[in-house]
């Protein structure tokens, strides 16, 4: 990587999906060049990099790139949210609640989203996250009310594990469970 950025090629050298051993490695080998990003998924619901990777990207100005900032489906957000907490800030603050989580992610220090966008309206949607800011409140309530999880090595083992032709017949199954199983099982 450091070639490439030696030869023009490139001009910064970031990861994805690098967990915190992996990081702390690629921060170690790379001499010249500071890996300056690591694209990872994090969300209201999945916060599985606020177990330490999280916080070495803020001390190591390694900027955190927030795919699926609203999950893979907003509805997955909602189920996450039992006392309807994203509606409540929703009409306080005037934003929709997409807006609100990926303004939630924006609000973290060293944190970037890049939100999915299939048509025009919901990119022009995603952009309106921001240029503002929640509330210390807000943020206070979404940290400590929405239902969220953190992965685990068996987590990610058994997901990359699971055959990929199996996996939209698992999810039907799933989305076919109670709101607060089907939430733990679509994480």
């Amino acid at each position: 990587m450091e070639q490439l950025v030696d030869e023009g090629k490139i001009r910064y050298i970031g990861v994805s999906n690098f967990c915190l051993e992996q990081l702390v490695e690629a921060c170690r080998v790379t001499r010249k060049y500071p890996i300056v990003s690591n694209q990872v998924r994090y969300n209201l619901a999945d916060r599985t990099i606020e177990d330490g990777l999280l916080q070495y990207c803020q001390a190591n100005g390694i900027t955190v790139i927030a795919y699926s900032p609203l999950e893979r489906e907003l509805s997955r957000l909602i189920d996450c949210d039992p006392r309807g907490l994203l509606p409540r800030i929703s009409q306080e603050t005037g934003r929709t609640i997409a807006q609100i989580a990926i303004n939630w992610c924006l609000c973290k220090d060293g944190v970037v989203a890049i939100p999915k966008g299939n048509t025009v309206a919901h990119v022009l949607e995603n952009c309106a996250a921001s240029g503002w800011r929640l509330s210390d409140e807000h943020i206070s309530l979404l940290n400590s009310e929405i239902a969220f999880y953190r992965r685990g090595r068996l987590d990610t083992m058994i997901r990359k594990l699971i055959p990929g032709n199996l996996v939209p017949f698992a999810k039907r199954c799933i989305g076919m469970l109670p709101r607060d199983l089907r939430r733990r099982f679509l994480s």
